[in-house]
């Protein structure tokens, strides 16, 4: 194991571990090649923490393959660590299809495939790190101010627990209950708890009763979305509803519900665990605002994190502040695109060549364990 560039003083760190995918973007133009970025929850959630200014270190369980090379050389290309990403034969790159369009009467699409779509074969999926991998992560990875998962397992509940231990809030993303005793623990150890209705329409009666989360968010697609906290400074124990934000320039939803969690932890975590204690009701809701904020502005460009590729942070700022505001376009100046988008013509299904390159043998990236 590489010994982490990211112990500073600097920059809060987040560390995460969960959904980190290659992103296949593809439009219903033909005339646009099809793009290829990070993704998935943890790796939007932590890429655009990292556009915010913080040190982001994910942790993954890849396989050899240019899948992976294109999420790793997405992660460097923005400063995030790869120090915790294990590349490994019985690892695996999970591969997401993404179609874009528009439907007859002009609305916004997005849709998600985990089969290719030239051969149709079922692309590779998510494997979780291993517990006894977890063990010796958990002496590399610091102090970080927060740690993020959206997958249960018992490799993220060891390093939950240990980045607890050394006072990082903890927040957990569910897309579904899946491992039911796990999942429980999750929220028995999570600080932060966000979840959609859309996914995750019924919680476990268990979880209701235990009083461990301080901070509940539940998201609501175009009706905004509901919070309660048990802050200590906060004087409002009862449901909290927050209309979304509206804005004329929505080109792409996918990526909100992480860029809004990407901006609360930003207002809300920087000094970890210990600084929810002096969090008061409107310091919550201002934060959360600012969540909803980041998800309106990523809704102005294609893919889960397609305004990075093409805003400077200056401009992102001015944006958001515009959208805070109320105002109905951001109308700021935006970069052309940086090149970063790969070549259609690449290949990341293992079964076929759909997109017309020969298989490559890929070298090695990332470290193992």
């Amino acid at each position: 194991m590489k010994n982490s560039k990211l112990l500073t003083d600097s920059a809060p760190l987040v560390v995460g571990t969960g959904l980190v995918a290659l992103d296949v973007v593809l439009a219903d133009d033909s005339r646009v090649p099809a793009r290829q970025w990070a993704g998935g929850t943890c790796g939007n959630v932590l890429l655009a923490l990292r556009y915010l200014g913080w040190e982001s270190a994910p942790i993954a369980r890849f396989r050899e393959g240019h899948a992976a090379n294109r999420i790793l050389d997405d992660l460097r290309r923005w400063g995030a660590s790869t120090d915790f990403i294990t590349v490994a034969d019985d690892g695996s790159t999970p591969v997401i299809v993404q179609r874009i369009g528009r439907t007859p009467s002009g609305e916004p699409y997005h849709t998600f495939s985990w089969r290719c779509p030239g051969c149709g074969n079922r692309l590779p999926g998510y494997r979780p790190v291993l517990a006894s991998v977890a063990h010796h992560l958990a002496a590399e990875i610091g102090t970080p101010r927060v740690f993020f998962f959206d997958r249960v397992s018992r490799g993220a509940l060891t390093l939950a627990r240990v980045a607890a231990a050394r006072g990082a809030a903890i927040v957990f993303e569910p897309s579904g209950v899946g491992h039911p005793a796990l999942f429980r623990e999750a929220w028995e150890i999570a600080h932060v708890v966000k979840y959609s209705h859309e996914r995750l329409q019924e919680l476990p009666a268990e979880v209701e009763v235990i009083n461990g989360v301080l901070i509940q968010i539940e998201t609501l697609g175009r009706d905004g979305l509901r919070y309660r906290s048990r802050l200590p400074a906060c004087k409002t124990r009862g449901w909290q509803r927050l209309e979304a934000l509206s804005s004329e320039d929505i080109k792409d939803t996918a990526g909100a519900g992480d860029w809004c969690t990407a901006g609360i932890v930003h207002e809300l975590l920087r000094e970890g665990a210990n600084g929810l204690g002096a969090v008061n009701d409107a310091g919550l809701g201002e934060a959360i605002r600012y969540g909803q904020a980041l998800a309106t502005w990523n809704c102005a460009f294609e893919g889960a994190r397609g305004g990075m590729y093409k805003v400077e942070k200056e401009d992102f700022e001015r944006q958001v502040e515009r959208i805070l505001r109320g105002a109905d376009s951001m109308i700021a100046p935006v970069t052309s695109e940086q090149a970063s988008t790969p070549n259609a013509s690449d290949c990341v299904c293992p079964a076929c060549e759909t997109f017309g390159a020969p298989r490559i043998n890929m070298s090695r990236s990332g470290v193992r364990v």
